[in-house]
């Protein structure tokens, strides 16, 4: 019976990754389903228990690294074991850096406390518990892990971390019998870019990025799922992703090209 921490479960991606994972697993899955908004998470559990699949309710900041180990210390004492953890919990942003003033760059600093921090102090609570189940952790990141994408300096820059942090983890904990699968969704259609920052902080209320050839959610979260289960290193989920790290070695130049397209034409630095 696999129990199973999702971070950022009460809408998006994580929200999806629960559903499945009740559909997937019913009666044979307890899931912790972690975020700040009390409200969505329960939303989200009915849907799970629907399913047949029981649910703990955590709700966590986690940038707040006490309340990072609460989510874990809890499930365990509660469960008596931890198989599974999904650092899905993120913030967006887009703005032009020159248009970040210096009042309102603290964001940048708050960004990588959700995106980075909140993954790192999740993981490191669980760690203990997942060497002993020899579990899985999964740490979703983006295609802007991969490639600096303008208009999303900070964006970027969190989940740049969130690779490199979880790449040497993976090399450290893989004789414990822990794998670690990173995750790099392209656009998929959420509201995680709309809900995201813009240059002042500030919550943006529309996205950066051409949506008309978004990943459905579903799509995405199957995809998570499946490397998940087969303990894969990574899973890169488009071609333009998987051709663009590639070129990225070879044609960098090519490589910005091909990003500025999947950029509107107002998110772009004025000299292209």
């Amino acid at each position: 019976m696999p129990n199973i921490i999702i971070t950022g479960a009460s809408d998006g991606i994580g929200a999806e990754l629960a559903r499945q994972l009740a559909r997937r697993h019913g009666l044979q899955a307890m899931l912790v389903l972690a975020a700040r908004n009390a409200a969505r998470l329960q939303s989200v559990a009915a849907d799970c228990m629907a399913m047949g699949a029981r649910t703990l309710i955590m709700p966590t900041d986690i940038t707040d690294e006490q309340q990072c180990r609460h989510l874990v210390e809890t499930t365990v004492s509660q469960l008596g074991s931890l198989d599974i953890l999904i650092n899905n919990a993120g913030v967006s942003a887009h703005a032009l850096f020159e248009d970040v003033n210096a009042q309102a760059l603290s964001w940048y600093e708050e960004l990588m406390r959700v995106n980075l921090w909140g993954a790192v102090c999740c993981t490191h609570a669980a760690l203990p518990y997942l060497k002993q189940s020899h579990g899985r952790i999964v740490a979703v990141s983006s295609l802007a892990g991969l490639v600096g994408v303008p208009g999303r300096t900070a964006y970027s820059a969190s989940k740049f971390a969130m690779t490199g942090f979880f790449e040497a983890l993976r090399a450290e904990v893989k004789d414990a019998g822990v794998s670690v699968t990173i995750a790099y969704p392209g656009v998929v259609a959420t509201n995680i870019r709309v809900h995201g920052l813009n240059a002042q902080g500030q919550t943006a209320g529309v996205s950066g990025l051409h949506e008309d050839k978004a990943m459905p959610v579903k799509d995405c979260a199957r995809l998570i799922i499946y490397a998940m289960v087969r303990r894969r290193r990574e899973v890169v989920m488009t071609a333009q992703g998987k051709i663009g790290r590639w070129l990225k070695l070879f044609a960098p130049w090519l490589v910005e090209h091909m990003v500025l397209k999947a950029v509107k034409k107002e998110f772009r630095p004025t000299s292209i």
